[in-house]
């Protein structure tokens, strides 16, 4: 990623035409080392850049690096997936720029990896389902809503995480949708603009 080709600034090009460019295919291949994973991967961020408006205002150098730390990671660009997110942010120096950010679902895909652990689960609570949350023995009491049409329907009123090591050591979280939300507005600055394209907004 730090070959000249990738990090010279080359905006005067639409993100489809860069990344099409074959000097950047060239490279993007090179890096990958594989044709195919290389075309599938160009499709990837070219779709994600393409669901994202503001992520067409960035350098496009920026957004190809993003891309590529999420390649050598093995998590895909896809937007939808949620495995990673590339974020624009102004800088006073380079202008708009996309920067690299691990999703949850890409934490959930590297801890599962690691083989460390037994559990690791996370579940929307519904409307209805939560009896208590004790904070200090971190336990969670619900009534989980078998009827699963019934309760996709139903809003949703917080967040549970659990896991548990191979080892025994157990940690669960709770947090209520209002503090969800108060934290993606302190750390989302997508979530902020309210452009309808962070997950926080899904």
């Amino acid at each position: 990623m730090s070959n000249e080709i990738v990090n010279k600034p080359q905006n005067k090009l639409g993100f489809s035409s860069y990344m099409t460019n074959s000097s950047i295919t060239a490279k993007v291949n090179q890096i990958i080392g594989d044709e195919k994973k290389g075309a599938r991967f160009i499709s990837g961020i070219i779709s994600a850049v393409t669901t994202n408006p503001m992520l067409k205002e960035c350098d496009n150098a920026s957004i190809l690096s993003g891309a590529l730390l999420g390649e050598s990671l093995n998590l895909s660009p896809s937007p939808q997936l949620g495995n990673f997110y590339l974020v624009p942010f102004n800088d006073k120096n380079k202008g708009k720029v996309a920067t690299f950010q691990l999703g949850w679902k890409g934490y959930y895909q590297l801890a599962l990896r690691s083989g460390y652990y037994k559990k690791l689960n996370v579940v929307e609570i519904k409307e209805g389902e939560l009896v208590s949350w004790n904070p200090l023995e971190e336990e969670l009491k619900v009534n989980i809503i078998e009827d699963d049409k019934k309760r996709e329907s139903l809003p949703t009123i917080g967040y549970y995480a659990y896991y548990e090591y191979l080892n025994g050591f157990k940690k669960a979280m709770y947090w209520s949708k209002e503090k969800m939300e108060s934290h993606a507005l302190q750390y989302s600055m997508g979530y902020k603009a309210k452009k309808g394209y962070t997950f926080w907004e899904k």
